[in-house]
């Protein structure tokens, strides 16, 4: 009987210890997990239902599992491959773009919560009323063009890196600081603009995790999209 209990509590306490290790030895783990608390406390704070709750529950938890998956698989292949190989690069790199795949779903998940059924009324209202000068979806349009043309200019200026990866300015960097910084000229809520600047910032951090730029080239990066957002959306005659 008691042999019976061990087998069960033993898988238990292997994946706790599994979590546990985890949180102690990678940074963005932890990292990642500090937004996640942020997150869940701003969706209590702004009375979100059951329903959202638990959509941005499970939403968060595909952004921690596929941490630890990338941390299981990076140490399986520095294992396997402790020198210098393509298939190994190869390996860590999809595990890494997995990672940033699902931050960026919960990203635009955690951002459609927080806005609500109302403000996604008036969002789709906005983005579609003609003005005097360029209407919001235009500049938004207008934004996604230009910006990929300063990035590899930006890429260019630099002596590293290829124009799809790596280089002086980073693109992921870039998107995500310009899509969070387009959040408060579309919706007038701090709350939703806050948010969406601490997602940025959590892609930004996966591409400083996995190596590919350096806090200066995400700093780059980072600015010129939020640079672009604040020309086209609050310099642009409207």
């Amino acid at each position: 009987m008691n042999r019976k209990r061990t087998d069960i509590i033993a898988p238990f306490k292997v994946a706790v210890s599994g979590i546990v290790f985890t949180f102690k030895t990678q940074r963005h783990m932890r990292f990642h997990l500090y937004v996640v608390l942020v997150v869940i406390l701003l969706g209590i704070i702004v009375n979100l239902g059951f329903r959202e709750m638990l959509v941005l529950l499970f939403t968060i938890s595909l952004v921690l599992v596929a941490e630890m998956f990338n941390s299981a698989i990076e140490a399986t292949v520095d294992l396997v491959s402790p020198s210098y190989s393509p298939l190994a690069k190869f390996a860590k790199d999809i595990a890494a773009g997995a990672v940033l795949i699902t931050t960026i779903v919960a990203l635009v998940v955690g951002s459609l919560m927080m806005l609500g059924e109302n403000r996604w009324e008036s969002l789709k209202i906005s983005l579609t009323s003609e003005t005097v000068g360029l209407p919001m979806m235009v500049r938004f349009v207008l934004g996604l063009v230009v910006l990929p043309v300063i990035v590899v200019i930006g890429k260019g200026l630099g002596k590293r890196g290829q124009v799809l990866k790596g280089g002086l300015v980073s693109g992921h960097a870039a998107y995500a600081f310009f899509l969070a910084l387009t959040v408060p000229f579309v919706v007038d809520n701090v709350l939703a603009t806050v948010i969406a600047v601490l997602l940025a910032c959590i892609v930004a951090q996966s591409r400083w995790e996995a190596k590919i730029h350096s806090i200066f080239e995400l700093a780059l990066g980072a600015g010129v999209g939020s640079l672009l957002a604040i020309v086209i959306f609050g310099v642009v005659p409207k």
